[in-house]
């Protein structure tokens, strides 16, 4: 059995554990959050549609890997109420979608990864748009889109089995050119999970199995930021004009955020079990958190 088998079993496991026992023990959500339970299927992502002023939330509907064309994406109002839970369907002659992970916009372009492409889907009618292949990629997971249109993607590197397939990397997308890859062959990534362009080629990223963060330059340089106190990272975002970052971690199922110039991080909310690829309302800051494994979505107010 390889050591990030081992890793990755431990923390999927150990979340699982956490998550059943907070289903008993975590008191109600603050007054001000909403939650929304609504026949969700292995929520992954949500990202917030400034234009249309809706939430997107991508749903596995199985396991990660699974090219069963049975994934799904689903609108959400602001207000928690789900407008449409099949906006986007795998189930649908016209649409391939397997297992739906991060997504991104740009432009009229909604960017979803899904295993070992990117699918383009027109972001007000969810009509496909084609696809992106990221060749020798395994296990497509976050996609960012930056402001001038480039787009990144991680590969987390795994099997169907959790095992390590060799293949992390990470990967962005400039003009209408293919997937390159920017970090540097032989670079131990700790499986990369969540993804944020920094608008000059690089990316932040974290780690779910190592459970760090980091920056990676356009030129594939790494450059370690403080460790969280826990790790299975999963989602990460950039706000506050760059002045923080916030991520999740199913360890201690939290929302944890790095102000600048801090040297440690600090919890935003705790008590969310296994939250993934977290999502940003700026019109309301709003943190919108995905529980994997509890079919839900929980929307929190920033303070």
């Amino acid at each position: 059995m390889s050591r990030r088998f081992t890793i990755v079993l431990a923390l999927l496991t150990l979340a699982a554990c956490k998550g059943r026992e907070q289903a008993a023990d975590t008191p109600p959500p603050p007054a001000d959050s909403l939650t929304v339970v609504d026949s969700f299927k292995t929520p992954e992502s949500v990202l917030y549609d400034s234009v249309m002023d809706v939430y997107l939330v991508s749903n596995i509907n199985g396991t990660p890997l699974d090219k069963d064309d049975n994934g799904f994406i689903s609108r959400v109002g602001t207000d928690g109420r789900v407008v449409e839970l099949h906006w986007v369907d795998g189930a649908s002659d016209s649409v391939t979608l397997h297992a739906p992970k991060g997504m991104g916009i740009h432009g009229d372009t909604l960017f979803v990864a899904d295993i070992n492409v990117v699918r383009m889907f027109d972001r007000t009618t969810g009509r496909p748009l084609g696809e992106l292949a990221v060749a020798g990629s395994t296990f497509l997971n976050d996609v960012d889109v930056g402001p001038d249109g480039t787009t990144y993607v991680t590969d987390t590197g795994m099997n169907a089995d959790f095992s390590d397939s060799g293949t992390e990397a990470l990967y962005a997308r400039a003009g209408g050119g293919a997937f390159r890859k920017f970090s540097r062959r032989g670079m131990d990534l700790g499986a990369p999970n969540g993804i944020v362009g920094d608008g000059s080629g690089g990316a932040y990223v974290n780690s779910f199995a190592s459970g760090e963060v980091y920056h990676v330059t356009a030129q594939g340089e790494r450059h370690m930021l403080a460790k969280p106190p826990e790790g299975g990272l999963d989602g990460l975002l950039v706000f506050s004009g760059g002045n923080r970052l916030i991520a999740t971690s199913w360890n201690d199922s939290s929302v944890i955020a790095l102000d600048s110039g801090a040297t440690a991080w600090r919890v935003m909310f705790s008590g969310l079990p296994n939250p993934a690829d977290i999502g940003y309302d700026s019109r309301r800051q709003r943190v919108l958190v995905p529980l994997f494994q509890d079919n839900r979505v929980e929307i929190r107010k920033v303070r």
